[in-house]
């Protein structure tokens, strides 16, 4: 037990002069598995940074760690958010704001574990100060994607915003109808927004930081292995309670991996075999979406095999 205990003060004393841990990764790379091992290791505090699992309606669907982990060291920002509320980057900055503090209060590490590549980025290079969207320009832009597709509203966003619209694909339907709504509800360019923005909360010079980067047939079959184990845990039922709720289907949480397929088999479309099979189909190209996001947009970041993963990161820590 003394051993133990002086195992965790010499490596909190190493990361004295870090202010956080931010470990990112695909989907089912082993994120929560190594945060947590890092956060007994340091005495550190995990912190939620994946879009998803904010959502208190998501908890098996999305993997969130379970009562064994959080009973193990501190977890934030998981289940916080209900799925009817449009859960956003600025809104996560605030909140990770917050617990930044309470790990300060505490004195352990925060550990910024998750799967969402503008979360990390945020936390290291700040955001655009874009005001709220009102309900109804957000659900009338919505209306018109739906109705019309995404090509239609970037020719609409052309005329009206020319200069946010040569920066976007046609075909990229969220960030289109993001632009179209604040160009629509401010009046100016969510270019020009991105000028006037919240700071960084962390100082990207003192933080260790690392990209789970697993072999990708090995990432495959833990995506299927894992979506199968939560199918045994009740994600059906879980997602079956949400359905209920008739929510607004271009909601965040209504478009979580697995969910839109459930939901069609519950309906009586397909069956729960197809529903599985398209669900870890999706989930496996947006891992690879994943990969690509991180190469491009934070590029310094080094790529591990989750094998040895904990030993390099402890590394980055004691340097």
């Amino acid at each position: 037990m003394q051993e133990s205990a002086n195992v965790q003060d010499n490596a909190q004393e190493s990361v004295q002069d870090k202010v956080a841990v931010l470990i990112a990764g695909p989907t089912a790379s082993g994120k929560s598995a190594l945060a947590l091992a890092v956060a007994e290791r340091i005495g550190g505090i995990v912190v939620n940074t994946d879009s998803m699992q904010v959502y208190r309606d998501l908890a098996i669907i999305t993997a969130r760690p379970g009562a064994a982990e959080t009973a193990r060291v501190p977890h934030l920002l998981y289940g916080h958010v209900d799925a009817a509320e449009n859960y956003s980057v600025g809104r996560f900055l605030h909140d990770a704001a917050g617990a930044l503090e309470a790990a300060r209060a505490q004195g352990r590490v925060p550990i910024f574990a998750g799967g969402s590549g503008l979360y990390f980025k945020a936390l290291i290079a700040g955001l655009a100060a874009i005001p709220p969207v009102p309900p109804d320009i957000r659900a009338a832009v919505r209306s018109r994607l739906e109705a019309l597709g995404p090509v239609a509203l970037h020719a609409e966003l052309s005329r009206r915003d020319p200069d946010a619209a040569a920066r976007l694909r046609p075909a990229d339907r969220t960030r289109v109808a993001r632009a179209l709504e604040v160009v629509e509800a401010t009046g100016r360019s969510i270019v020009d927004w991105r000028h006037d923005g919240m700071p960084p909360l962390l100082d990207v010079t003192r933080v260790a930081k690392i990209f789970l980067a697993p072999n990708r047939e090995e990432l495959y079959r833990r995506i299927d292995a894992r979506f199968d184990a939560m199918l045994s845990a009740g994600a059906l039922d879980e997602v079956r309670v949400l359905a209920a709720r008739r929510l607004d289907p271009l909601l965040p949480a209504m478009k979580a991996h697995g969910v839109p397929w459930l939901i069609r088999h519950l309906a009586g479309d397909i069956s729960l075999a197809a529903a599985v099979a398209e669900a870890k189909k999706d989930t496996r190209r947006y891992s690879k979406r994943q990969f690509t996001w991180f190469r491009h947009q934070l590029a310094d970041w080094p790529r591990v095999d989750p094998s040895t993963a904990f030993d390099a990161l402890m590394g980055d820590i004691d340097r």
